[in-house]
């Protein structure tokens, strides 16, 4: 497996917390391996249940470092302390039906929350969209357990646009609503909409 990275303009870059401590957002690197999965082993089980993959197993962790492809999945790192306390990552597809679609996903340590972490990284994200041309971003959130990055993304311009009843199990078995936010970032090309295959 090879890597794909390469230097990002505008990186790193640093955001003032809203406690007014100097946090780094910058672009993940193969190097930060270790670091990433120790990230992870501070996320409570709750919290990673939602996500799409074991990241707390280090094969899976390392999978991703060894794998990284900017053009395809672009991860930004946030770093404070020393450490790091967030995760975003815009992920995208090149070609295809959905090419011009984006979907988030945000972690934050929540030794960090409520500090601006996840809204920063959400800002960022959304700016790589928009400069890559995207016309929509996606961003799932669970109902009743993540209304602080509901909030986050609806301040950000997000909007609610379906809710899956029931979609998501917890670790308890509970079920729980999925919502689907979206962020339109371009209009979509009239010509490419007025058509149909129906």
């Amino acid at each position: 497996m090879t890597t794909t990275v390469y230097p990002v303009p505008g990186y790193p870059t640093v955001y003032l917390t809203e406690d007014n401590q100097q946090m780094i957002i910058r672009p993940m690197v193969p190097s930060d391996e270790k670091d990433l999965l120790e990230f992870f082993r501070r996320i409570p089980q709750e919290d990673r249940f939602y996500l799409k993959e074991d990241v707390t197993s280090a094969p899976v962790i390392h999978r991703w470092a060894e794998g990284l492809d900017y053009s395809r999945a672009l991860p930004r790192l946030a770093i404070l302390d020393g450490k790091i306390v967030g995760d975003g990552t815009l992920h995208h597809r090149r070609a295809g039906a959905r090419r011009h679609i984006g979907e988030v996903r945000v972690v934050v340590d929540p030794a960090y929350r409520n500090r601006g972490v996840g809204r920063a990284l959400l800002h960022k994200l959304v700016e790589i969209a928009r400069d890559k041309g995207l016309e929509k971003v996606m961003f799932e959130v669970v109902a009743d357990t993540e209304e602080a990055a509901r909030h986050t993304a609806q301040v950000l311009g997000f909007v609610p646009i379906a809710a899956l009843p029931g979609h998501v199990k917890d670790f308890c078995g509970n079920r729980h609503d999925l919502v689907i936010l979206e962020l339109r970032i371009t209009m979509p090309d009239t010509e490419e909409t007025e058509g149909s295959i129906f």
